[in-house]
């Protein structure tokens, strides 16, 4: 049978592994610098878990793969519920220094249209902060993402920003709209007539209808801001401003998950080739998942990064992911050595150097060939003569040299080349 991996899933071969490598190593060691700790939750959850009454996303309606009979679970479409779950679950509210900061890195799952950085199955980075609601921590969480999109050299970014308010603001705007919309949505896509009822703040982030020309004249959010909302922006702008982060402020941004309020962002390519991938990261705040899943009444902040997106931005952008390492040892036997490669190669390997040991009866020349192949730095010969003499010769491939020293010498002489 020529199987072949599911539509919108892919292979990540060993070449492109060690570029997975490096950039995940580097949003450790970020997410390291401003105190958060990694977290992992399950791939699948109880469906209720992502689909919260009410939700209008096009996540939850269409895009989430569900199963099971008396149970419904879900496969994790999105990072943030499974967090906030087990942030409960756990009461950490009640151990934990508040904000509690938390990362995440896996797989998700949504049943959409594979194309260009897009899949079905793709990989996040995300962090959560929970248990301060705080302008300034608004403003860092995005810092620590444009800190990430710089350690990969993409340097063509701008940040997008908008406010949706605090629950009054968007319960006054929500009316507005559906005043507004309701004489023209008989001409307007299926799910905006669904967001009309659920949550008409949607309606301004429909792909289909962007350019219908009701959307032109909507009310503006800005109109309906309570003077706290419009003070909490402000800050957060500020803050922003005082970390050297630009901005532009994009009053059409909602954000593609309902539980959002007050600040919402992405961070956008401006790279013209980037196109309907543009976005790199987005988030916002949310004020009342903690206590969905029954917790106290603590605030939110948090962001999630395709990984794919990211690693094909900085690849475009032209950053310099590590070559193969090289091998340090290759041990060839030459002749009835038996098992004495293996045991040359594991002793090798107990003093921290990688090492290929040659099992097959294969020539002098087809082995090193193998050597070559792997870079290797040294090629141990183990030969029947040398070793009944408790002797290897080791070549030197950089220095062109080659010796002959004792079995148990081996590794005193490694290290002294390393001087």
């Amino acid at each position: 049978m020529n199987y072949q991996t599911p539509r919108g899933t892919y292979d990540i071969l060993p070449e492109d592994v060690r570029k997975w490598h490096d950039m995940e190593a580097k949003l450790h060691r970020i997410a390291a610098l401003y105190n958060y700790e990694e977290i992992r939750t399950p791939y699948f959850e109880d469906t209720g878990v992502f689909a919260r009454e009410g939700d209008s996303s096009d996540m939850v309606n269409k895009e989430m793969y569900s199963f099971g009979n008396e149970d419904s679970y879900t496969l994790r479409p999105e990072g943030t519920a499974g967090v906030i779950r087990a942030f409960d679950q756990h009461k950490l509210y009640g151990s934990m220094e508040l904000p509690a900061r938390f990362y995440y890195v896996g797989p998700m799952f949504r049943h959409e249209r594979p194309q260009k950085g897009r899949q079905r199955q793709f990989t996040q980075f995300g962090v959560e902060n929970i248990g301060l609601k705080d302008p300034y921590l608004d403003a860092e969480t995005i810092a620590l993402g444009i800190d990430i999109v710089k350690s990969m050299g993409i340097s063509s970014v701008k940040v997008c920003i908008n406010t949706l308010g605090d629950d009054a603001s968007r319960a006054a705007y929500n009316t507005a709209l559906k005043e507004y919309f309701a004489p023209h949505i008989d001409t307007m896509c299926p799910d905006c007539k669904r967001r009309l009822v659920q949550n008409p703040l949607r309606i301004l982030d429909c792909k289909d209808d962007h350019d219908h020309p009701a959307m032109k004249g909507a009310p503006k959010l800005r109109d309906y801001l309570s003077e706290e909302s419009k003070t909490y922006f402000e800050e957060v702008l500020k803050a922003l401003d005082a970390m050297g982060i630009p901005y532009e402020i994009d009053e059409r941004l909602v954000r593609g998950l309902d539980y959002y309020t007050h600040t919402v962002f992405e961070v956008i390519s401006t790279r013209p080739e980037s196109g309907a991938q543009a976005t790199i990261f987005g988030g916002g705040r949310y004020d009342h998942l903690v206590e969905y899943f029954g917790g106290p009444e603590l605030s939110g902040m948090g962001f999630a990064i395709g990984l794919e997106r990211l690693l094909a931005l900085a690849g475009e952008d032209g950053y310099a992911f590590p070559e193969k390492p090289r091998t340090d040892v290759y041990v060839i036997g030459l002749g009835n050595v038996g098992t004495a490669p293996l045991a040359i190669a594991k002793q090798v390997r107990d003093a921290g150097y990688s090492a290929v040991a040659n099992f097959a009866q294969r020539s002098l020349k087809a082995q090193f060939k193998s050597a070559d192949r792997l870079h290797a730095r040294y090629i141990v010969i183990a030969g029947e003569e040398e070793l009944k003499n408790g002797t290897v010769n080791i070549k030197d491939t950089d220095a062109k040299t080659q010796e002959t020293v004792a079995v148990n010498d081996l590794i005193k002489t490694l290290k002294e080349r390393e001087k």
